[in-house]
């Protein structure tokens, strides 16, 4: 195969339909909109779900609730995968490069789902009270990213 023999699927170049262009063409007198009724008019346009009347489905259906669009996503880290990684420090730029978050500048969250028993460093923007207290017990430190350091300005 090169590009002396390369050739379009067929059907990829097929031409336009040219509609009310006599009987011999296919698609002539009504031009493919049949006879009468709402279609055939000229100037119907009818809106995206139309049913012909019936009360369409985004009508039928319940509504329910609102979307916050201020609301703040957090990627959720639990202890127990802090645990099985086995790193003595966790910043963010380490959660991306195991893994665990996909986003770069994404929001993490750390929950207090199962147990740690060595002591490990982990920056995050959030931490749940359990996690926070199951890692100062097991020697390590809940630093929370984005919260000015006591004793600073």
């Amino acid at each position: 195969m090169n590009l002396s023999n390369l050739k379009a699927p067929k059907k990829a170049n097929r031409n336009k339909k040219r509609i009310g262009r006599g009987m011999g063409s296919g698609t002539g007198k009504t031009s493919g909109r049949g006879h009468k009724g709402q279609g055939s008019r000229s100037g119907s346009s009818l809106m995206r779900g139309f049913e012909g009347g019936q009360m369409p489905l985004h009508r039928r259906l319940p509504k329910r609730g609102f979307t916050n669009i201020f609301r703040t996503e957090y990627t959720v880290v639990n202890l127990d995968r802090v645990a099985e990684l086995g790193e003595k420090e966790l910043t963010l730029e380490k959660f991306v490069e195991l893994g665990l978050v996909k986003k770069r500048n994404g929001l993490v969250k750390v929950l207090g789902n199962g147990d740690l028993s060595v002591a490990v460093t982990v920056h995050a923007h959030k931490f749940s009270k359990s996690a926070q207290e199951k890692i100062e017990k097991a020697g390590g430190k809940a630093i929370v990213i984005g919260e000015p350091v006591a004793g600073s300005k």
